[in-house]
């Protein structure tokens, strides 16, 4: 098959060039036409616009920071899509959004399949990251040979919508526990314990989590790196207590985490590193969280 990928930033880029590894043919496009530089050395089609890079695809391919650039592209590329095509909606998007846009898609027979991606830019660079797939079980099927392209471990939600959930749900849950490292961390910095045997210490223990082994790593470092923004954990905290609103379940926990991450946007800018939410226990009690021996970058 041939997959238009539209978004070329720390994920989709990521994405394209798996899809490219394992030999589909691809053709990209992005408004910043020097992300696309390494993508079209190892083959990739380029195309001037999301129209161009529909036509004669088999499935348009988004990865997009925000619900209305989808939208725009989307409409931008519909009138190029063949019916009986697909699109493959890879962004975090409210379940309003994915179900609205998909009868968009639907009012020009082409058909939608959801696939949010979860565990952070250096499982997308190396094909691992985990895919939350919504919509039509064959549809499903029938992309699976891409999905498994681009992702290690691929979860088939249930219908169209069930995968934004899903993904509001791990990202909730990604940013509490990255604001309880940042305390856990520093308590074991002011009471004078090795941070790095700290982090192995806490990494073998009950009280591990998957943001502590990989973005606790980043904060230790002191570069932050895990490209992803304040702006993008406060979208997805906002779809999370959409959720709660709808479905009657109380989020105390995710309300003072958002609470935190204004206050976090406030001092650095939306723009900031979402890990760098820890800078904030760091700025007020003017104490670092630095330990050798950790990387700038998860590989």
């Amino acid at each position: 098959m041939r997959y238009a990928v539209i978004g070329l930033g720390n994920l989709g880029g990521h994405l394209a060039a798996s899809l490219l590894q394992h030999g589909f043919a691809v053709i990209v496009h992005d408004r910043d036409a020097a992300r696309a530089t390494d993508l079209l050395a190892a083959g990739a089609d380029w195309a001037d616009d999301p129209a161009t890079a529909a036509t004669g695809a088999d499935a348009l391919i988004t990865c997009l920071p925000a619900p209305a650039i989808s939208e725009a592209v989307l409409r931008a590329a519909l009138p190029a899509l063949a019916p009986g095509t697909a699109w493959i909606e890879m962004s975090t998007l409210g379940r309003d959004d994915i179900l609205r846009l998909a009868g968009l898609a639907a009012e020009h027979g082409v058909d939608t399949l959801e696939c949010p991606v979860t565990g952070g830019v250096h499982l997308a660079r190396s094909g691992q990251i985990t895919v939350l797939a919504g919509g039509d079980a064959a549809l499903f099927a029938a992309h699976r040979p891409a999905l498994e392209a681009m992702g290690g471990r691929l979860f088939h939600m249930g219908p169209l919508g069930s995968a934004a959930v899903i993904k509001v749900i791990t990202n909730m849950l990604a940013f509490i526990h990255l604001v309880a490292d940042g305390e856990a961390l520093m308590l074991a910095r002011r009471a004078g314990l090795d941070l790095g045997q700290a982090w192995a210490a806490i990494a073998a223990s009950s009280g591990t989590s998957f943001v502590h082994e990989t973005e606790g790593q980043l904060i230790l470092n002191g570069s932050y790196d895990i490209a992803f923004t304040m702006d993008l954990a406060l979208k997805d905290l906002g779809f999370a207590h959409a959720f709660g609103r709808e479905f009657g379940v109380p989020l105390a926990l995710a309300g003072l985490t958002e609470q935190i991450f204004v206050q976090g946007r406030a001092a650095y800018g939306g723009d900031a590193q979402s890990t760098q939410i820890v800078k904030l226990l760091e700025d007020a009690l003017g104490t670092d969280l630095r330990a050798p021996g950790f990387p700038a970058r998860l590989e």
